[in-house]
């Protein structure tokens, strides 16, 4: 197997193991921190839910709500959601591991699916490719933004965003945690 997309869509959930737990290591939480963390937080969790209950997998070209903002709104929204797990930590070097780690493997993970999606949709995909931006969102909606889709919550669940909400609480908890084991007794 080559060093391709293959290669890292494979290892990603195994070294997201190893990094989480260096990540834990190194934490140095506060109560202000993890409040400011669980904020941005929260932002990542409405744009990944939102985002979610558009997403038809495998079915069709979503191109509606916040899809013609950015083509991968979820992984910005897992962005804002390492943004978050970084502040919450209060840690430089948590902070590093965990962009190093969302930049080297979600990049690849994205050009991968996008090879995927131009062979599953053609000319459709190569369209919309050219008009939305990869990653960061655009501002401004297009014509397109107007068009046929809208959010369901039976997509939200389908998706199993609910998923990233309880791994994120889950994740402020052990901090918690973390920073009450490191108070003095």
């Amino acid at each position: 197997m080559s060093l391709d997309g293959q290669v890292f869509t494979k290892w990603r959930v195994r070294v997201g193991y190893l990094v989480g737990l260096a990540v834990l290591i190194l934490a140095r939480p506060r109560p202000l921190s993890l409040l400011l963390g669980a904020g941005v937080g929260l932002l990542g969790l409405i744009f990944r839910g939102y985002s979610a209950g558009f997403l038809h997998k495998q079915e069709r070209l979503t191109t509606t709500g916040p899809y013609d903002h950015t083509r991968n709104p979820l992984y910005f929204g897992s962005a804002l959601l390492a943004l978050a797990a970084a502040i919450a930590t209060r840690s430089i070097a948590a902070a590093t591991l965990l962009v190093a780690y969302f930049a080297l493997f979600y990049s690849v993970v994205m050009r991968r699916e996008e090879q995927e999606l131009r062979r599953r949709h053609g000319a459709a995909f190569d369209k919309y490719a050219r008009e939305v931006p990869l990653f960061f969102p655009r501002l401004r909606a297009s014509d397109r933004g107007a068009q046929a889709g809208s959010f369901s919550w039976d997509q939200f669940m389908r998706n199993h965003e609910w998923q990233a909400s309880l791994g994120f609480l889950f994740l402020l908890l052990i901090l918690l945690a973390i920073w009450h084991l490191r108070l003095p007794h």
